[in-house]
């Protein structure tokens, strides 16, 4: 088993015994059915959340905003059958999936999760924003997103920290490059 802990967050028992089922196998598995559950049980012991938005006792969006101001270490995906809206630019998810979920597509999810909490700020950032941006591209129709301002702002933050990426990319050595590499494989 990984060490690697993962909560999941669904107040459907079925769907969580789903999910619990997928992961068991591979992760630590926590399941909490409400959002005061969920709050209760994030911290610095856990690794990633699966959460749903729709809660008997509150939001899930509310829940991330729990998750973010309390600078918890963990990577965040909602799993949720929301369809996505411009609403989700402003939430501080690092995944967006609609449900229903694969378990291919659970564990991939998890997989990319985990990655992203060894990149540093400005790679989290980046990938939450690519994330984002490709979740309303299947979404909403181009002319949609072309008249909002928000997803104008998106892009043009994730140009600026692509930019950033490829200016500390070209200032690596070869040297640097296999560095932080094996530093990586030591994490």
């Amino acid at each position: 088993m990984s060490e690697a802990t993962v909560l999941v967050v669904e107040d459907e028992p079925d769907i969580a015994a789903l999910y619990a089922g997928f992961l068991e196998e591979q992760y630590d598995v926590t399941v909490v059915e409400t959002a005061a559950e969920a709050v209760d049980m994030v911290g610095d012991a856990v690794d990633a959340v699966l959460l749903d938005r729709r809660l008997p006792d509150g939001s899930g969006d509310e829940v991330l905003e729990h998750i973010r101001e309390t600078e918890a270490g963990c990577r965040v995906a909602m799993v949720t059958a929301v369809e996505p809206d411009f609403d989700i630019l402003e939430m501080g998810f690092d995944l967006y999936l609609t449900k229903p979920v694969s378990r291919t597509n659970l564990l991939a999810a998890l997989e990319t999760l985990l990655t992203r909490d060894e990149y540093d700020e400005r790679l989290r950032e980046a990938a939450a924003l690519a994330s984002k941006r490709a979740v309303l591209e299947a979404q909403k129709p181009a002319s949609r997103l072309n008249n909002n301002d928000t997803y104008a702002e998106l892009v043009d933050r994730l140009e600026e920290l692509d930019a950033d990426i490829d200016d500390i990319g070209e200032s690596l050595s070869a040297d640097d490059y296999r560095a932080m590499f094996r530093d990586i494989g030591e994490v």
